[in-house]
């Protein structure tokens, strides 16, 4: 009964992995797919008035219907997708999840198997699990940092192309052809959204629900009281571009400053926990009675939770914001 078993689980699985390959939707169609879905949301805007809410409730890429349905349940969901709008990443919600639940599966397992101790495998599962999680903040970090870095350039292109009498949607399309990704992409969807009937002030509003960068959103406030109030954009825009450019010239001097504190709280959270596993590489068993022993066990607790708020301590301190 166990070899049959065996050998049907042994057969489903690659037979389930080959009929998800064969199904899944060719890359041409998911980018028609997703065109069609950004067009329906901007329609949909337009037309109850909304301010770019509804974008973080398009249907996720990479997932299934029904893992997403369950999901959705859950009130941490509408977080992590907003997550992986602003890191603008292909997996939806769904394969996120899978992603998260197999990195701390196989990190609890690998850890079981070199310690036999569930403690140690309980605490790997955990940090497995919180991989995807920070990889995603990772790609919306360096998202947000390059469409920061390309933003006043941009401006100073806007600005150049009122001055020479171009109307703002020509403006918007020069800034889609001529910036770098993802600046370049994100102002190509306002392009196309005008196109499409929807109101400039919405299209605005819906990329800066899509990237969460403080310049951006300076930007369109900025452009939306001009046009509610008048004057001079051409103006405005300068001295917009110049602030940007001065709080990104700071925000690099402060972190250029803080670097040797963040090296430290590195440092002095990782080095504990390379020594304990270096010591019990060279002198397996050494530290077991850390683990077996009941009071070993609580000095692990308590070491763990002072690395952690002592992490978090330095954390704060080196976190100045501009």
């Amino acid at each position: 009964m166990n070899a049959l078993a065996i050998t049907f689980f042994a057969v489903l699985a690659p037979s389930f992995g080959v009929f998800l390959l064969s199904t899944r939707a060719e890359p041409p169609s998911r980018v028609t797919q997703k065109r069609l879905v950004t067009i329906g949301e901007s329609m949909r805007s337009h037309v109850a008035g909304i301010d770019g809410s509804e974008l973080e409730k398009a249907s996720p890429w990479g997932s299934s219907i029904w893992l997403d349905a369950l999901l959705d349940r859950f009130r941490f969901a509408k977080k992590f997708k907003t997550l992986l709008l602003h890191a603008n990443s292909s997996i939806g919600l769904g394969g996120a999840a899978l992603a998260t639940a197999g990195a701390g599966l196989t990190c609890g397992a690998i850890a079981y198997l070199l310690t036999h101790t569930l403690l140690v495998a309980g605490a790997a599962t955990a940090a497995g699990a919180m991989i995807p999680y920070v990889v995603f903040r990772i790609q919306r970090s360096r998202r947000v940092k390059a469409f920061n870095e390309a933003l006043p350039d941009a401006i100073d292109l806007m600005s150049r192309s009122l001055l020479a009498g171009h109307s703002m949607g020509s403006a918007i399309e020069m800034i889609a052809e001529q910036s770098p990704q993802p600046l370049a992409g994100e102002f190509v969807q306002v392009f196309q959204q005008q196109r499409l009937g929807l109101q400039f002030r919405d299209a605005l509003l819906q990329m800066g629900s899509r990237v969460p960068s403080r310049d951006l959103q300076f930007l369109i406030t900025a452009i939306l009281v001009q046009k509610e109030t008048g004057g001079d954009l051409t103006e405005i825009l300068e001295r917009a571009s110049y602030v940007i450019r001065e709080r990104v010239r700071i925000e690099g001097e402060v972190r250029t400053r803080t670097a040797s504190g963040r090296l430290t709280g590195w440092i002095l959270g990782l080095l504990p926990v390379i020594l304990l596993v270096i010591t019990n590489i060279v002198s397996p068993g050494y530290s077991s009675v850390l683990f077996h022993d009941p009071l070993g066990q609580k000095l692990l607790y308590t070491g763990g939770g002072l690395i952690l708020l002592g992490g978090a301590i330095i954390g704060r301190i080196v976190d100045v914001q501009v």
